[in-house]
């Protein structure tokens, strides 16, 4: 095991065999261009890994499970994360790793991986050379995520376009200023860990394992991407209960009851989903490959190591 290698080995990142087919699918529009600034398809291609440039209006999905129906043995996705999220799906589904090039506008996902998101074309090195490991997926009435469901007023604020602009502060920052401090909960309905009832809480975020809430140096990002738990935050809409109007708990499983379908922004895509929403932690259900160059880790796991302060 050579040295970059056997530092990664504490976050449980594991040498292994390149695989034989590769496929790389490149979405051109992602992150304002970034894979064409890059030269991401050629630098692939170069390497022998088989790319496939996304057109406005394919099946992503139907795409990935062609490609591992014709033999890839591993699926890789440059685009952002509601992408990344369909193609993991399908590697998941399939037992191939996942590899994910961070080619999107914020990457979330390659940031709690473990993958320096300003190495675009070192991301490939995965795909040849990397290590890799198992981690959670999670998934609501049957769509898969990697990262977040958000709904209440920050589900709706995801559809306005300017959401896509806004800088990422607080969700309650960032509600507020794209839907103006007159918006209205939706109706949803859920039970925290406590058993105290939330009815229509303003913002509810579910997460493929728990956020760092309590550490500023890295809030935002998640120490574990395999602890078998979602991370749940619900903020209540002012006065809407005597108690404490925040709470953040873990847990397998979590239901939410609504009357109506329910706009959500699920890794950042904008959909409805039909209640009841059924969320389920998806234990180690995706082999996920980087470059053994890369950190490995969140900002939030690096910070639990031995000799850093805390957060």
């Amino acid at each position: 095991m050579n040295q970059p290698a056997r530092q990664l080995s504490r976050y449980g990142w594991r040498p292994a065999d390149p695989p034989r087919r590769p496929v790389l699918f490149i979405n051109p529009r992602s992150g304002d261009g970034k894979a064409a600034s890059a030269g991401l398809a050629e630098r692939a291609r170069d390497t022998g890994i088989e790319t496939v440039i996304l057109g406005p209006g394919q099946d992503l999905a139907a795409l990935a499970g062609e490609a591992v129906t014709g033999g890839a043995d591993a699926l890789g996705m440059a685009g952002g994360d509601g992408s990344l999220a369909v193609v993991a799906a399908v590697a998941a589904a399939h037992g191939i790793p996942f590899v994910c090039v961070p080619a999107g506008t914020r990457n979330h996902f390659a940031l709690d991986v473990g993958v320096d998101r300003h190495d675009l074309a070192g991301a490939l090195d995965a795909f040849t050379g990397g290590v890799q490991r198992q981690i959670d997926m999670a998934e609501v009435n049957g769509r898969m995520f990697v990262n977040n469901v958000s709904l209440g007023i920050y589900g709706d604020a995801v559809r306005s376009p300017a959401y896509r602009d806004a800088k990422v502060r607080t969700l309650l920052e960032t509600a507020v200023e794209v839907m103006g401090p007159s918006a209205k909960a939706p109706a949803l309905d859920l039970t925290d860990d406590l058993g105290h009832e939330h009815r229509h809480p303003a913002i509810v975020l579910v997460s493929n394992n728990p956020y760092a809430l309590d550490r500023p140096l890295a809030r935002g990002t998640r120490p574990a991407l395999d602890s078998g738990q979602l991370g749940i935050v619900v903020l209540d809409a002012p006065g809407d209960s005597p108690r404490v109007p925040g709470r953040a708990w873990s847990a397998p499983r979590l239901q939410i009851h609504a009357p109506a379908p329910i706009h959500a922004g699920v890794d950042g895509e904008t959909v409805d989903l039909d209640p009841p929403l059924r969320f389920a932690s998806r234990p180690a259900s995706l082999r996920v490959r980087i470059s053994p160059r890369h950190p490995g880790a969140s900002p939030s796991a690096l910070l639990r190591l031995p000799g850093y302060p805390p957060g």
